[in-house]
């Protein structure tokens, strides 16, 4: 199993910055890519960024771009996501993601989410 645990949510002005970590726990050697994910009210979860098991490769969704900064540390247990530029747009509940190989078997493992509120 791996456990995920997000913290660094919050409330904000629009054009402040957030700092989102995510700690991961358990099997963490079975962990491949990492990545955020936000749900809006009223609206489905998509993938904000997502960063290679190495830390080499990064992918953002375009609404991002610039503005926001994937990262990853301690031997790929601790994930970041560097909020900056934020816009009321931006806020909803932001998911930690893990991919997960184990036992022949893929899994994608989740956080329970942390709020982020950018103010207008």
């Amino acid at each position: 199993q791996v456990q995920l645990v997000e913290s660094g949510g919050g409330l904000v002005q629009a054009g402040g910055s957030l700092r989102l970590s995510c700690a991961a726990s358990g099997r963490t050697f079975s962990i491949n890519a990492m990545g955020w994910f936000r749900q809006a009210p009223g609206k489905e979860r998509e993938s904000v960024a997502a960063i290679s098991r190495s830390g080499s490769v990064t992918v953002y969704a375009d609404s991002v771009k610039g503005r926001f900064t994937i990262s990853r540390d301690n031997g790929g247990k601790m994930v970041y996501l560097q909020m900056d530029s934020l816009k009321p747009e931006d806020t909803g509940v932001y998911y930690c993601n893990a991919n997960q190989y184990y036992s022949g078997t893929y899994y994608s493992r989740w956080g329970q989410g942390t709020q982020v509120t950018v103010s207008s």
